[in-house]
């Protein structure tokens, strides 16, 4: 299986513990949205599902951090996570944490890695 990368946006749009840049992916045939954002100096993708309901997190479009840009928080259940890792920290995903993809920053380029 072929890896390739795919450009999500420059790095300079995604701001520490800011807005994130939403934008799809495509999983088991399937267009599924995700989002990328800045944490501690490093980027980070998801899809963009909750681990509790798989309903789409931002509370306005690229809004995905709650209002002390510590954690990522979803805006209909309130569930929060680990923006390093995705990992559930609290409220109703009850353990089930962000499923994460594979993102790199390079030459102030944010890129997806994808498997063909």
């Amino acid at each position: 299986m072929a890896e390739r990368e795919r450009l999500i946006c420059a790095s300079a749009d995604v701001v520490e513990g800011g807005i994130g840049i939403r934008f799809s992916v495509v999983r088991l045939g399937r267009q599924e949205p995700a989002f990328v954002v800045r944490y501690r100096g490093k980027v980070y993708g998801y899809l963009n599902r909750c681990g509790h309901v798989p309903v789409e997190m931002d509370w306005q479009e690229g809004r995905f951090f709650d209002s002390s840009g510590l954690y990522l928080i979803c805006a209909t259940h309130g569930a929060l996570y680990a923006p390093e890792s995705g990992a559930c920290l609290g409220g109703r995903c009850n353990g089930r944490g962000l499923t994460a993809l594979s993102v790199s920053e390079s030459d102030g380029q944010i890129y997806l890695t994808e498997n063909d």
